[in-house]
């Protein structure tokens, strides 16, 4: 078997060495031998508007009335929400507020209680 490093997107280990770059052949990426390989191991660390560190199970209270989307309804400040879930992708926080249902949060726009 080759002495070559797995693909770091699918960890594929069919990875083959064209040029200067290796390219994986099953998820098509290209990437440099001698670049810093980024581990999966990194944690991501939420925090809120004042940089309090937030977990998942955490209450957290909104700092500014915030519009929902495709509703007329309003998330007023000064709501309190219990037990979030911190996701990845552009709003980090999943939760469910009374009246109004689930929800996707930004941090930036809440405190921890």
């Amino acid at each position: 078997m080759s002495a070559l490093p797995p693909c770091p997107q699918c960890n594929s280990e069919f990875s083959y060495q064209d040029g200067n770059n290796l390219v994986c052949p099953e998820c098509a990426h290209e990437w440099s031998p001698d670049a810093p390989t980024s581990s999966s191991d990194e944690v991501r660390v939420f925090k809120d508007a004042f940089g309090n560190t937030l977990v998942d199970g955490d209450a957290v209270t909104v700092i500014k009335d915030l519009k929902v989307k495709g509703s007329s309804s309003v998330v007023k400040v000064g709501t309190k929400v219990r037990n979030i879930r911190l996701v990845d992708g552009d709003h980090d926080i999943d939760c469910k507020i009374d009246g109004i249902g689930a929800m996707k949060l930004k941090s930036e726009f809440v405190k921890k209680a």
